[in-house]
């Protein structure tokens, strides 16, 4: 059958996924006939027991700064403003649904024995033989830099598989953000679980300095990434393409490096 796990898997392979590696993915699913957890238990059995599925779950409504914030404020009063917040919702790495990242990715979050990165904004989750230590010590003034799930795919030879999705998605080009000399930083702000003395957990706002990210020319750079250091194909019907995290992350650098100001 087109769409089973056995014939997602024989595309992957034909793709370049391999087995023991890490590998990043962004899929898009809607519309495509493809079933989450189809697509989920076909990259596992390609990876193999020795590789690592990982996904982004980020969650960008958790922040007072954020584009995803202010456009669910926009057009309320002070008051009105202060409401919202106060009714927002504390990041649980346990709990919290990812915002906008598609049902391929929730469903890793969702399935038995994935790890989840404690990012209050841009945690990721994964599966796998490395899940667990791919997603430990997620500092929280590093949302997509070295010390982040990101930057220890990129050092550890991971892929990024794109499914259904183009280059203005590629969470891998915001590790170059961080690789500019003296880039831009900002302020964030946003809500977590906190544990309490008593053994109890309640809700705390924090405030921390961190690049300024901005996805706004990826497509650009996307265009621009040598065709020779990517493949392309299609996975049941659908558009995919693979590479090296290390390569869009050295691509990307230099075109920022070159083309922002």
């Amino acid at each position: 059958m087109p769409g089973s796990a056995y014939a997602l898997a024989v595309h992957l392979r034909s793709l370049g996924v391999r087995p023991r590696r890490p590998l990043l993915v962004h899929a898009a699913l809607g519309g495509t006939g493809l079933r989450a957890e189809v697509l989920r238990d076909a990259l596992r059995g390609v990876l193999g027991p020795h590789g690592t599925l990982v996904v982004p779950t980020f969650t960008p409504e958790n922040s007072l700064t954020s584009t995803a914030h202010l456009a669910r404020v926009e057009g309320l009063t002070e008051p009105e403003k202060a409401l919202f917040r106060s009714r927002m919702p504390a990041f649980d790495p346990g709990r919290t649904p990812s915002q906008g990242m598609g049902a391929f990715a929730e469903t890793v979050r969702t399935t038995a024995g994935a790890a989840r990165s404690a990012h209050p904004q841009t945690s990721f989750a994964a599966l796998g033989a490395d899940a667990a230590r791919l997603c430990a010590g997620h500092r929280r003034e590093c949302h997509l830099g070295e010390e982040s799930p990101l930057g220890k795919l990129c050092w550890e030879g991971g892929q990024v598989l794109l499914i259904n999705v183009g280059f203005s998605a590629c969470t891998a080009f915001h590790l170059a953000e961080y690789r500019i000399p003296k880039p831009p930083l900002r302020m964030y702000d946003c809500v977590v679980k906190v544990n309490l003395p008593e053994g109890d957990q309640g809700e705390e706002w924090t405030a921390f300095e961190d690049v300024a990210l901005d996805d706004g020319d990826f497509a650009e750079i996307g265009a621009a990434f040598p065709a020779s250091r990517m493949r392309r194909g299609r996975v049941a019907g659908v558009p995919a393409t693979l590479f090296s995290l290390a390569d869009a992350v050295d691509h990307a650098l230099d075109w920022m490096t070159e083309n922002r100001r």
